[in-house]
């Protein structure tokens, strides 16, 4: 990663440590781009982490537009947004997606609760489904097209899996990324859900969150047969996701008050043997 800035590297690592692994299995040529992708979403992401109202973090986001649309050669003085640059300009990258994605992360900055499924699976598409096809078209533009309904379910899945391991953190700051009819469902509501333990029905709606996670996850898992070894690297953190929610479902261990962990020996193990070897039934 000679020609990655030291600070992108490390704002990946540190912000996002599954990814960055993932981002060593690439091809040496392809990190780089990788990387500045994957910093970029960190930042955004983390928007809401360093900011106390949301009006900076609007202005923030409207930032990281006016630069990408801006295009052009001149630094802007921040690695992340020149190493994005100057990816987005090598690789032919839509800017449309990267405009949906900063709209989509504006939700992020509120507490308003998500009305519905379908929301959530929209919220789903625009950032992580997004970022896999950026990534893919990174990888390898020419099959990259072909993967986009494979880059839907895995985002859908990675990112309802990823609500629910910062569920501790979101419920402390008041957010409900739970939807607003499968709490219903549940017999909770948003208001209900971010308090105390969460009221009787909250067990319940994370337990339709991790089977909509699940359901994502077994669909993309059955179309991975048609994924070209040249895209695996962008659904390489998607290795993860199965025991993440497996640990969820361990007795005792509610992501409503803790968040499922995975030993650095378990995560290495299951990134070496999906990017040898795919997505084969025994592997998960």
């Amino acid at each position: 990663m000679a020609g990655t800035p030291n600070i992108v590297v490390d704002a990946v690592r540190a912000a996002d440590h599954d990814r960055y692994l993932s981002a060593l299995y690439a091809p040496a040529d392809k990190r780089d781009a990788m990387l500045a992708l994957y910093a970029f979403n960190a930042e955004i992401a983390g928007a809401r982490d360093r900011i106390r109202e949301p009006l900076p973090g609007e202005v923030r986001l409207q930032w990281w537009r006016d630069v990408i649309m801006a295009g052009g050669q001149a630094d802007t003085g921040h690695p992340v947004a020149d190493a994005l640059r100057a990816t987005i300009s090598a690789h032919r990258l839509p800017k449309t997606a990267f405009e949906n994605m900063l709209e989509a992360r504006i939700f992020d900055l509120y507490d308003d609760p998500m009305p519905s499924r379908t929301d959530l699976e929209g919220y789903c598409g625009e950032t992580a489904a997004a970022l896999i096809q950026l990534v893919a078209m990174v990888l390898d533009p020419v099959e990259a097209p072909r993967s986009a309904e494979l880059a839907g379910r895995a985002g859908c899945a990675q990112a309802i899996t990823g609500l629910l391991l910062l569920l501790p953190l979101h419920r402390r700051r008041g957010q409900c990324y739970v939807p607003a009819d499968i709490l219903a469902a549940a017999g909770s509501s948003p208001e209900e859900f971010v308090k105390g333990d969460g009221g009787p029905g909250a067990e319940r709606a994370v337990a339709a969150m991790i089977a909509l996670a699940r359901e994502h996850l077994n669909a993309f898992e059955k179309g991975t047969p048609a994924l070209p070894v040249s895209l695996r690297p962008a659904f390489l953190p998607l290795a993860l996701t199965r025991a993440y929610l497996d640990k969820m479902e361990t007795a005792g261990r509610s992501p409503l008050g803790r968040t499922a962990t995975l030993s650095t020996l378990r995560r290495h193990w299951l990134l070496l043997r999906h990017a040898m070897r795919g997505w084969a039934p025994f592997l998960t």
